[in-house]
C-alpha cells in the first residue's frame, strides 16, 4: 500500500479533510520502534484565549508550542500563534489545529526522533486523528496522549504505575488507558503515525517522571500558556 499522502498541505474544508483521513487510515508505513534510537523527543500543544465560549469557534486566537527534550533535558521551545480557520468539530480537529502545530514543530532547531501530540490517532471515526495526520505531514513517528478517549471504550486500570487497559472500537484495540503514576487518573495513549501501541506506551513511560504528563508534552503546554499570558 502507499505510504505517501497525496494531498499536499493541510485540507481547508471538512470534505477535503475527510478524504485525507480516509487515505491516511489505509496507509501502512514502516513502523518505528525505540530500538532505532530515542535521543530527542518533542511534544506539541495548543491553547486558546481564556474565557472563550463553547468548544471553539472560527477565528479563535490560538497559541501553539513545541518543546524538544534531548537526553532527558529541555533543549528548546518554539511557538506559533494566530487565528483558527474553523470551529471545533469532533473528528475534524486537524482543520483547526494542524497548521499551527506543524509550524511550531518545524521551528525547533532539530527534528525529534518521535513526537508526542495532545490528540488521538486510531481512536477516531475514520481511524486517522490529528496525532496520526500531523506525523504524516511532518514525516515523524507520533504518539497521541489525551485525557479522555474520543470514540473508544474500555475498562479503567488500577492506579499503579505501568498499569494499562485496552480501548476498543468495534472490537479492535485502538488505544489504551495507562497509569503513569501511582494514585492518579490514567492518560489515554494513542498509537499514531508509524507507531504501534506497545511502542506508544514505551515512549510515554520513558518520558514520564515526577508528573503524570510526559515531560515534552508538559513543557510544550507550559510554553503555550506562557505565550498566551504574554499576549
Amino acid at each position: 500500500m502507499s505510504t505517501r499522502l497525496e494531498i499536499g498541505g493541510w485540507p481547508d474544508t471538512p470534505g477535503d479533510l475527510i478524504r485525507a483521513q480516509e487515505q491516511l487510515a489505509v496507509m501502512v508505513p514502516q513502523p518505528w520502534t525505540i530500538a532505532e534510537g530515542m535521543h530527542a523527543v518533542a511534544g506539541c500543544w495548543i491553547c486558546y484565549s481564556k474565557g472563550k465560549q463553547g468548544k471553539g469557534a472560527a477565528g479563535d486566537l490560538c497559541w501553539a508550542a513545541a518543546a524538544l527534550v534531548v537526553d532527558g533535558r529541555l533543549r528548546a521551545v518554539a511557538g506559533a500563534a494566530g487565528h483558527c480557520s474553523s470551529a471545533y468539530e469532533p473528528g475534524l480537529l486537524a482543520l483547526r489545529e494542524g497548521p499551527w502545530l506543524e509550524e511550531a514543530v518545524r521551528k525547533l532547531p532539530e527534528m525529534p526522533d518521535v513526537l508526542l501530540v495532545n490528540a488521538t490517532g486510531l481512536d477516531h471515526p475514520r481511524r486517522a486523528g490529528l496525532a496520526l495526520h500531523l506525523g504524516a505531514q511532518l514525516s515523524l513517528p507520533t504518539v497521541g496522549v489525551t485525557r479522555q478517549p474520543l470514540a473508544a471504550e474500555g475498562d479503567w486500570p488500577v492506579a499503579e504505575r505501568g498499569a494499562m487497559t485496552p480501548l476498543r472500537i468495534d472490537g479492535r484495540i485502538v488505544a489504551c488507558r495507562l497509569c503513569t503514576r501511582r494514585g492518579v487518573q490514567p492518560l489515554v495513549v494513542h498509537p499514531a503515525w508509524r507507531t504501534h501501541l506497545d511502542t506508544a506506551v514505551a515512549v510515554v513511560m520513558a518520558m514520564t517522571g515526577r508528573w503524570r504528563t510526559p515531560d515534552p508534552l508538559r513543557e510544550s503546554r507550559r510554553a503555550a500558556r506562557e505565550a498566551r499570558a504574554a499576549g
